[in-house]
Parts: C-alpha cells; structure tokens; sequence
C-alpha cells in the first residue's frame, strides 16, 4: 500500500537548462555556442546574457526562435564594453519554458 501512495504523489518537474558548450571574445563581440533539448516554439533556447561577476549585465541576446535540427549552435552579441579592471565574464542562458539557468559559464579575459 504504501508504494501505491508514492507512486500517487507528483514528482518535481525536471528542468530543462540550456548549456553552455563555449563562449569567447574578440574585441567587443561575444560569441557563445549553447545547446538545448528544443522541441519546438514550446520549449526552446529562447537568450543568454553577458554579465560581470557582480552581476551588472552587459549585454542580453535574444534567441528569437527554436534551433531544434541545429544543435549545438553559436550566436554572437556585438557590443559588449567590458569595465576596465574585469577579468572575467559570467553568461547565463535562458529557456522558454524553465527560465534562466542556475549555473553561469565563466569566460576569463586574462
């Protein structure tokens, strides 16, 4: 009985976060390769962000639509400033269903 009662109650939802394969820069432009179960308009890598460690964002690219037959695949932002003493990058990547992904990829400068 008492696994006919687990098997009853919900199970938390997995998320599915887009990863970061790569990311660099050259000049002010950064490109990052990401990849991402999309499925369709319903569920896609939808943008990813260029931020400093302290968390002042520096740039958002948006993904404007699902890249399901090309996985993985790179996207640049150009015009990134970075501050003057940063030596290090933080990017997230966004999900159309899930939202921002916990974990951030870390792009050194030096």
């Amino acid at each position: 009985m008492k696994a006919l009662i687990f098997a009853l109650l919900p199970l938390p939802a997995l998320a599915d976060f887009p990863m970061i394969e790569a990311a660099q820069i050259n000049g002010t432009t950064v490109s990052v390769t990401l990849s991402h179960p999309d499925t369709g308009w319903d569920h896609y890598a939808d943008g990813w962000e260029v931020l400093t460690p302290d968390g002042t964002s520096l740039g958002l690219r948006i993904l404007a639509h699902p890249h399901v037959a090309e996985q993985p695949f790179t996207r640049s932002l150009g015009d990134v400033k970075v501050p003057a003493g940063v030596h290090e990058l933080h990017i997230r990547a966004r999900c159309s269903r899930d939202g921002w992904a916990d974990q951030t990829f870390v792009l050194p400068l030096d």
